[in-house]
């Protein structure tokens, strides 16, 4: 029977202000620090608080034998420490109780692979030290914005130090091979891929609730059931935090769901691992080609959610036109603001896929429409391209 490897993604991106909320006269805030707070303080109380203390409860209550991982993103820290550092100091209690892994990412939970491999590598480097700075850890294994994975970036995190990377199990790419098995990335010494299972893993963060699901309602022991009859050494359940008690409300047995799990695991005869005792315990036994680009998201799993369509590539576009300049000014302030505007969910609330008006239905957007999101970035990037001339000016006078 496999072992089981649990991973959850924290994070919150920043939200913009549209122009009417920018104040004249250069400021270079564009942030809608008020909206940041209020989302944060309800998926604080929804989600973050009581999942922490149910999941600090249930280690101590396996005496370590339950066991998981995080990722949080150095946004959210952020946000945390400016709105609610008991919330901080919740996830804190959590990681220094033993049992749970942290991994790396990209500091502002962004692109910027897609576009610059030195902002790349700056993102990860200020994310493993903010880690280190609030957590006292230094991750072993790295996982990416989305899930978002190739050969390349498994090849880029080995140079980067790390033994293991996260991605998506694509069926594509598996050709009929399961996905619970550590893999190896082509031209690659010694880092392992662990790949998600989607099925269960979405079995969780979202069918859990939908009624007309099959296999709706889901139990502890049928779960457990369902991971000890799967083939392989390890079934990745890799999911974002917010599905407990956000996405999945309260209302739909989702805490009781998760207070019951390690119990029936560990009555199926199953345990769990986190993804650097995958890296330790088991060898990779197959190799996984992946030459394009991969990601968790909606059901192509490719990058489309974040760059299908005109507004999503010009906006990206725009990004990647300003680097030189910024390099250039080498000001801190303009680069944490370039940094903020390579958030994956700016392009993704820009998406169409499901319609023009998709974002207008969906509480998890803030903008009424794709073309807002597209009108708030672009118009942030016009002032973040005019500060720039104004100082190249200013230094060549």
């Amino acid at each position: 029977m496999p072992d089981i490897c649990l991973y959850f993604q924290v994070h919150q991106p920043n939200r913009l202000l549209s122009r009417e909320m920018i104040s004249p006269g250069g400021s270079l805030e564009c942030v809608d620090d008020a909206l940041d707070a209020e989302v944060l303080n309800r998926v604080s109380d929804l989600c973050y608080l009581p999942a922490n203390r149910m999941f600090k409860r249930l280690i101590e209550k396996h005496g370590g034998r339950f066991r998981m991982a995080l990722s949080i993103s150095g946004a959210v820290i952020d946000q945390m420490e400016r709105h609610r550092p008991d919330v901080l100091e919740s996830f804190r209690d959590l990681v220094a109780g033993g049992g749970v892994e942290l991994l790396a990412e990209t500091y502002y939970h962004s692109l910027a692979f897609l576009h610059s491999n030195k902002e790349f590598d700056r993102q990860v480097d200020l994310h493993l030290q903010k880690l280190e700075d609030v957590f006292h850890v230094r991750p072993r294994v790295f996982r990416n914005t989305g899930l978002i994975y190739s050969d390349a970036i498994a090849a880029k995190a080995e140079t980067m130090g790390f033994d293991g990377v996260l991605g998506e199990g694509v069926e594509r790419n598996l050709k009929g091979k399961s996905p619970n098995y550590l893999y190896s990335a082509p031209e690659t010494a010694r880092i392992k891929t662990l790949l998600r299972n989607s099925w269960l893993s979405d079995d969780l963060g979202f069918r859990f609730s939908d009624p007309t699901w099959q296999d709706y309602p889901l139990t502890p022991e049928k779960f457990a059931a369902w991971l000890a009859d799967s083939p392989g050494d390890i079934v990745n359940l890799f999911m974002g935090y917010e599905t407990i008690g956000e996405h999945q409300g309260e209302e739909t047995g989702i805490f009781e769901f998760w207070n019951a799990l390690p119990e029936a695991v560990d009555e199926a005869g199953l345990q769990w691992v986190t993804p650097s005792e995958v890296v330790d315990l088991y060898r990779a036994s197959h190799e996984y080609h992946c030459r394009f680009l991969t990601s968790w998201t909606d059901g192509e799993r490719d990058l489309s959610a974040w760059m299908n369509n005109d507004m999503q590539r010009e906006a990206i576009a725009r990004v990647q036109k300003v680097e030189k300049d910024i390099v250039a000014a080498n000001d801190p302030e303009l680069t944490h603001r370039w940094a903020i505007m390579q958030m994956a969910s700016h392009f993704h609330w820009m998406s169409t896929k499901d319609g023009v008006d998709r974002c207008a239905h969906s509480p998890l957007i803030p903008y009424a429409s794709p073309r807002e999101a597209y009108e708030r970035f672009i118009h942030v990037v016009d002032d973040l391209e005019a500060e720039l001339g104004k100082r190249a000016s200013t230094c060549s006078e």
